[in-house]
């Protein structure tokens, strides 16, 4: 055991050697000088600075002592970090052609498959097709109208399951959720108890969390690892990623082989997936991009939407006199007798500053998804060389009190403009992404989060929980990973009135 421990050793040196000089050796002397950053070791850089859990944290601390673009290496790899809304647009929306590529992910992406959908799909023809695919179903505020009544006819079955058991509000968030888009997605409606695609989405949107978050396993900093073999020591990796590709395999073939078969039967509703099969023979290769971009859809769909409504929960315990302000809104314009829908979305402007402060106060994708630069660059005399990895601290971005005040509080009144103050930076222009890397369904579930707070407003009290005649403030902070997600929070939840009750339950 001894002698193949020192082996592993061995060749981890040897490999952080080859890799220094493979990076010494090809990269010219260079005018401009990298961002400035923590000064890291010989050959390892900064790898024993680098993060393991809440990296968004970390990354400010970076940006507050070194700027708005810091940088840092780990075994020769450049990690540029963004700190600033104005660094993210000038390079990744205003010189996307450099910075729309994404890094190998060799853990969540080679290992265990998520290099096939498009959060990590590189940037080259493949991708620019399951961008096609979505913008002509999902891409535009018209588009997705097709759609509305699906998110609403899940969101009052919500509400109905709320009103029978508000304590189980995690699973009942992840349960529409999942119903959403696999109707989006599929055409799948899903079983009221321990539906198999929604578990399934939930397995593995967490494992596509934990698989690709900055840092997290070894082998995405030293690739070559991948080649060890399995009965090495300290590989137990290695069994999470067969494990966590099997997983991924189900999430893709399962659903769309239902739609093929409803398809032949003659009875598949209209979806993303089933409108993309109609009406042609398609090739080997559309028929991959189709599965791809659908389980794309679905994945993702599946778990932001999730993190965002329990932010909006947690937020209205928080903060009952915003609740307060929402539900005289929804009074005063829907009134007592229907619950609101997204046509309403214009008549509540409070409401509609509510839902991106939720987007605000609680960031989804804290360190978004890193971007690749595809050649050397040079920003405001910084260099930046060709394969670096560029991370928008989201978190940050979406907390600087350089752009929002008093940021750590939940104000929907930051986004209604007044006299003599304007309305603070739509924070959908910095939580979506930036570039051609920006979230194709931004506006599903943007609409799909409106629908969820507004009808949950107009018939239900948020609160604290009291225990034993003493009030339990639960607590705001990220879960560590890709997405993440409040953490684990009590709330109390009861009906407005005998009106409100008589609505949740009508048909």
């Amino acid at each position: 055991m001894v002698v193949t421990f020192l082996l592993v050793l061995d060749i981890f040196a040897v490999v952080c050697v080859l890799l220094l000089l493979k990076r010494l050796l090809s990269s010219p002397q260079q005018v401009h000088s990298p961002p400035p950053g923590p000064k890291g070791l010989p050959l390892v850089g900064n790898v024993l600075d680098m993060p393991s859990d809440k990296e968004w944290a970390t990354f400010s601390k970076w940006s507050d002592t070194w700027g708005d673009i810091c940088s840092v290496t780990v075994l020769g790899q450049t990690l540029i970090i963004i700190g600033s809304a104005k660094v993210a647009v000038d390079l990744l929306d205003k010189r996307s052609a450099i910075y729309s590529d994404r890094p190998v992910c060799t853990m969540g992406g080679e290992l265990v498959g998520w290099k096939n959908t498009l959060v990590l799909l590189p940037y080259g023809d493949r991708f620019r097709r399951f961008r096609r695919l979505f913008h002509n179903i999902i891409g535009s505020r018209t588009a997705i109208k097709q759609f509305l009544p699906i998110e609403e006819l899940e969101t009052r079955r919500f509400l109905r399951r709320v009103l029978a058991k508000p304590g189980d509000l995690p699973k009942h968030i992840r349960k529409t959720a999942g119903a959403i888009i696999l109707r989006i997605s599929h055409g799948y409606e899903v079983k009221e108890n321990n539906d198999p695609f929604v578990q399934l989405a939930e397995q593995a949107t967490e494992q596509f969390s934990l698989s690709t978050a900055p840092g997290g396993f070894m082998v995405d900093l030293i690739p070559a690892l991948r080649h060890v073999p399995t009965w090495f020591p300290f590989t137990d990796w290695r069994v999470k990623a067969n494990a966590w590709a099997a997983t991924l395999n189900q999430l893709v073939e399962q659903p769309y082989s239902f739609v093929k078969h409803q398809m032949a039967a003659g009875t598949a509703p209209v979806s993303f997936t089933s409108t993309l099969l109609e009406p042609k023979q398609l090739t080997a290769e559309e028929e991959f991009d189709i599965k791809w971009s659908s389980a794309s859809l679905y994945s993702a769909g599946a778990d932001t939407t999730v993190s965002a409504v329990n932010a909006f929960f947690l937020a209205m315990a928080l903060y009952p006199a915003v609740q307060a302000k929402a539900q005289r809104e929804i009074d005063a314009v829907v009134g007592g007798d229907r619950l609101p829908t997204f046509a309403d979305r214009e008549d509540l402007p409070f409401v509609d500053a509510l839902v991106k402060e939720v987007l605000r106060w609680h960031s989804v994708v804290p360190t978004g998804v890193p971007h690749r630069a595809i050649r050397d660059d040079v920003y405001e005399g910084h260099f930046i060389p060709e394969g670096a990895l560029v991370i928008t601290n989201i978190h940050r971005l979406t907390h600087d009190a350089r752009t929002y005040a008093d940021p750590m509080s939940f104000n929907p009144d930051r986004f209604m403009a007044s006299e003599g103050r304007p309305a603070e930076m739509d924070p959908r222009n910095l939580c979506w992404g930036f570039g051609r890397r920006i979230c194709p369904g931004m506006h599903l579930a943007d609409a799909s989060l409106f629908i969820s707070c507004a009808m949950a407003l107009a018939v239900f009290d948020i609160s604290k929980c009291v225990e034993n005649g003493k009030v339990i403030v639960p607590i705001h902070e990220n879960t560590t990973g890709t997405i993440s997600h409040p953490v684990p929070f009590r709330c109390a939840i009861s009906p407005r009135s005998e009106k409100a009750i008589q609505l949740i339950q009508a048909d």
